[in-house]
């Protein structure tokens, strides 16, 4: 069983404001591996294009500024990195799970979020639901801080004690077409919200619930996290990112519920992997 990791009076504060910032929950020989490897990532593997869609970006930025803006991102870390798969079963990391979700934890997804020098993508206001949407908010996303973030490089940003109302419904679509999920920027503005800055080694976690965004980068540097999602095994998915496949047991046990399967060891069709193990095949 693991041991206690966060205090009763910061457990408190995350049930109530639906987030909690936690300080060097990663040292600094562990932060720089993970930096070094990101930066790899960065090289290797990831996106780099003009991020979420919709009106919200005319709202957030200039026109000579929306045309620059970018993000740079990629999904399942853990798939391509020893380093982050360390970091997503960290025990530090697990315990503070377990306290906030219950004693069976299962890791859901981790996904990259860099935000380029000066025009760094912005985020809209949104809960995180409405890309991987659940039963319920047993669900918690965790942001690994590789650099320090403020104001000028686009910090993260919660609308306190937003998770309370339940899942709200969200701008998905446009008379253009489809645009990424996001709050109705006349009533959801980052004017409302409260900036959770972070060091490099710190985690800030928040759940799924929880109406949040965040400025855009105006600094020479880019602004480099990891969101990492985790939930109580119980939870069902809806629909969205992830979904149907299972994550890793980073706590306890996944209780077998009346019929279920063994999970499939053939491949998926949305497997990362899959177009890997399709070439290895070929050769």
């Amino acid at each position: 069983m693991l041991t206690q990791q966060l205090t009763p009076a910061q457990i408190a504060f995350y049930h109530e404001n639906g987030y909690l910032h936690i300080p060097r929950l990663f040292s600094e020989a562990e932060t720089d591996e993970l930096s070094a490897t990101m930066d790899w990532l960065i090289d290797a593997w990831s996106n780099k294009e003009a991020g979420w869609t919709g009106p919200w970006r005319k709202a957030y930025m200039d026109a000579e500024t929306e045309k620059k803006s970018k993000l740079v991102a990629m999904h399942d870390l853990h798939f391509y990195s020893e380093a982050w798969l360390r970091c997503a079963v960290n025990e530090r990391l697990s315990r503070c799970m377990v306290q906030l979700l219950g004693e069976n934890v299962e890791l859901h997804h981790t996904t990259m979020h860099v935000k380029p020098p000066e025009t760094g993508h912005p985020f809209p206001m949104h809960q995180d639901n409405a890309f991987y949407e659940h039963t319920d908010n047993r669900y918690v996303d965790v942001l690994m801080h590789l650099d320090d973030t403020h104001h000028k490089n686009g910090e993260i940003r919660f609308l306190a004690g937003s998770h309370k109302q339940g899942y709200l419904p969200h701008i998905t679509t446009t008379p253009e077409g489809p645009c990424t999920p996001h709050l109705p920027t006349d009533q959801y503005s980052l004017q409302q919200t409260v900036p959770v800055p972070g060091h490099r080694g710190d985690v800030v976690v928040f759940n799924i619930f929880t109406v949040h965004g965040s400025h855009i980068n105006q600094t020479p540097e880019p602004r480099r996290l990891v969101r990492l999602g985790y939930r109580n095994v119980d939870n069902v998915q809806v629909r969205g990112q992830s979904m149907g496949r299972p994550g890793l047991m980073v706590a306890g046990r996944r209780p077998r519920r009346a019929g279920q399967e063994l999970f499939s060891t053939e491949m998926l069709v949305n497997n990362p992997l899959a177009a890997v193990k399709e070439e290895a095949a070929a050769r």
